[in-house]
């Protein structure tokens, strides 16, 4: 019989925190899903606990591969994905007993088939809880079409750009899969979905539990560095926007009004913040030239394409 929901949580490393994550899926108060569980190489217990798991629980499912990166377990994961709606939860993190159910609630009252929520970050076992009011006036949710919702993306203007903490119609995963070998994967993949959807509803509700920690990846990727490992990172950040490019052209999304959403992602993103990053001054002198030329590279291109 297929699952109402499929869960998929990579596993790497992270015997510390599996437990307290898997524990928080088992105790969901919707129960018809499955686990897909993908043990990506781990050299810690993590692939031990995750067996305690399958054997008291016929819902949990494990498979162990060769490391991968993260992208290539949740390419795992959507293979052996059954149910009918998918979600995410990565292994060091948690989630709310009533995260499935109120996801679902909001799915059956307005047929969307992507209904995000927001997250509180977990930091040395304490909650801690945001503010979203700025962004969600009255804690209201919010409805888009998949076009408006692409639209918001690239700014992240409503916090709901990672894979994780989502609930989606597994039929827009058709054909889908994870860019394997670049930092965050979330952004570069996720939109991708939203031009097959009917309809996206955000709910701010804080259900999904976010773990910080310093050897996740989000860490590494804000520590301080020098021009030419910032640029390694920059220059994934590049190819994701040249793919998110090539996708809305491909919709005729809004193309001027998105080409000025993408000059003040750079800004924002590149000129404000990751050059902040860049621990010597020389070094960051350097890097906002290397974005300047980048920009001008944008600009002859859509300057061609519109001729």
């Amino acid at each position: 019989m297929v699952a109402k929901v499929s869960i998929g949580v990579p596993v790497y490393n992270v015997e510390e925190y599996l437990r307290r994550c898997l524990n928080s899926i088992s105790e969901q108060t919707f129960t018809d899903f499955e686990v897909i569980m993908v043990d990506d190489g781990s050299t810690d217990n993590s692939f031990s606990i995750c067996q305690e798991y399958v054997a008291k629980d016929s819902r949990f499912k494990l498979i162990h591969q060769e490391n991968k990166g993260l992208a290539g377990a949740r390419n795992t994961c959507i293979k052996n994905m059954h149910g009918e709606f998918i979600t995410w939860i990565d292994s060091d993190d948690k989630v709310k007993p009533d995260y499935l159910e109120k996801l679902l609630q909001v799915q059956v009252e307005t047929g969307a088939q992507i209904i995000n929520c927001v997250y509180y970050y977990i930091r040395n076992e304490g909650d801690y809880y945001l503010d979203y009011t700025p962004v969600y006036p009255d804690l209201k949710r919010i409805e888009l079409s998949g076009r408006n919702a692409i639209k918001m993306f690239l700014l992240d203007r409503y916090k709901t750009y990672t894979l994780w903490g989502t609930l989606v119609d597994s039929k827009l995963y058709k054909g889908w899969f994870c860019s394997q070998g670049v930092t965050f994967e979330d952004a570069d993949n996720k939109f991708k979905l939203y031009l097959r959807t009917n309809k996206v509803v955000l709910v701010p509700e804080q259900l999904y539990g976010y773990r910080q920690r310093n050897s996740s990846i989000m860490k590494a990727a804000t520590s301080q560095k020098t021009f030419s490992e910032e640029l390694r990172l920059t220059k994934d950040l590049m190819h994701f926007i040249e793919k998110y490019i090539y996708y809305i052209e491909v919709a005729n999304i809004d193309v001027e009004e998105e080409h000025l959403y993408i000059f003040e992602f750079i800004d924002v993103f590149f000129n404000s913040y990751r050059v902040g990053m860049i621990e010597k001054e020389e070094d960051k002198q350097q890097y906002f030239k290397y974005i300047g030329r980048y920009k001008e590279k944008l600009k002859r291109y859509w300057n061609m394409c519109g001729e």
